[in-house]
């Protein structure tokens, strides 16, 4: 007959068991999600050829594919033009609906004044979401020129704004509420450039990803509806069911 004590004794090491067990899959989920978000943003001058750092696979290990730049490779951000003090908006014209970002342009200087002079050169028109995650993490991920997670402006802006969202947890994480829009970036610092993921479901990821936006209610409405339509193949992460094309991109002063 098993006593009261070693009856507790057993429920603390089958919960302890449990905890750890919980623990090692959010690092290996986190490890996972990392190199999910971790898209090909980052330049690096070769001859003349912009090589984007790709970030894929459940080890997160890096590899170079080289492409053509959509800009003069090696170029530096664009002078800062934007007035920091003020309210800033982008407006997103898309295939699914519209989506309207509120921008916090005293926390994100780089970053907002970076998308109004892309979207002022309509860098984004035309340009299609390549990326949805549906499982782990929440988000539809767009502005690549390419379509292909390769692509980027040929310049880097700095990381902002990463203590927005709390401090990590010990899995290593916050989470970045649904509504929220941030940069993706390769995984290192301050490679991001003109790439960007929205969140549509509360998800979590480590804080190094510059969050510098919040979806209205009709953008986050449509994000959810693409979301919960899938990828083309079913995978959770993949290429959107429901085809996702910016046909036109602006940012003004709100």
């Amino acid at each position: 007959m098993v006593s009261s004590d070693q009856r507790r004794r057993q429920l603390a090491r089958d919960k302890f068991q449990r905890q750890q067990q919980r623990r090692e899959e959010t690092r290996r989920r986190t490890r996972r999600l990392t190199a999910i978000i971790a898209s090909s943003v980052a330049v690096v001058a070769v001859a003349g050829v912009g090589t984007y750092l790709v970030l894929g696979g459940d080890d997160a290990s890096a590899e170079a594919s080289p492409a053509p730049s959509p800009s003069k490779s090696g170029s530096s951000e664009p002078p800062m033009k934007i007035d920091e003090k003020a309210a800033y908006t982008m407006s997103l014209t898309t295939s699914q609906g519209d989506i309207g970002i509120a921008m916090d342009a005293a926390k994100t200087p780089h970053t907002t004044n970076s998308f109004k002079s892309l979207a002022d050169k309509g860098y984004f028109d035309g340009t299609k979401c390549h990326r949805l995650t549906t499982e782990g993490i929440f988000v539809l991920q767009c502005g690549d020129p390419e379509g292909t997670g390769g692509g980027g402006p040929g310049y880097t802006i700095p990381d902002e704004n990463l203590d927005a969202l709390g401090e990590a947890g010990a899995n290593g994480a916050v989470t970045y509420p649904a509504g929220v829009v941030a940069m993706a970036n390769t995984g290192q610092p301050g490679s991001g450039g003109s790439q960007f993921f929205l969140v549509y479901k509360d998800s979590e990821l480590p804080p190094t990803y510059t969050p510098f936006g919040t979806m209205d209610k009709a953008g986050l409405k449509a994000v959810k509806k693409i979301g919960a339509a899938g990828t083309e193949d079913g995978a959770p992460d993949g290429t959107p069911k429901a085809a996702v094309t910016i046909e036109k991109a602006a940012v003004d002063k709100s």
